[in-house]
């Protein structure tokens, strides 16, 4: 589940921060510390998982894993079985199965994040 997990990017994170009143430095490891900070408290929360859960369910209902199965069965079609590995399907898949999230998805988890944030600023 590389895509799904690709959503919680932690390269998201820091201008979702910004966004949400807390703010980093412009340096790397200022900036580093802010999106393990964040992850750790989604973590801790549970909010992460709840969040994951929701991603899942979401991907599902709106037919993408569907796609996604489809699109892997049609590379491997192509290529042949003994010459994909998973690595090869993931690279090749990746920028599809991204494209292919709903906007109203991505919508509705970055304000659930957003939300977080704004609730857990300190």
């Amino acid at each position: 589940m590389v895509v799904v997990f690709s959503l919680f990017d932690a390269d998201r994170l820091p201008n979702l921060a910004r966004r949400s009143g807390i703010s980093p430095t412009n340096t790397m490891n200022k900036e580093a510390r802010l999106k393990a900070s964040i992850n750790q408290k989604l973590t801790e929360t549970g909010e992460r998982d709840r969040l994951k859960e929701l991603l899942r369910a979401k991907l599902t209902e709106c037919g993408w894993k569907d796609q996604m199965k489809a699109q892997c069965k049609d590379v491997i079609k192509q290529k042949g079985l003994e010459h994909v590995t998973v690595e090869d399907l993931v690279v090749e898949v990746t920028p599809k199965g991204r494209a292919l999230v709903p906007d109203s998805v991505k919508k509705e988890l970055l304000q659930r994040i957003r939300a977080f944030l704004t609730q857990h600023a300190s």
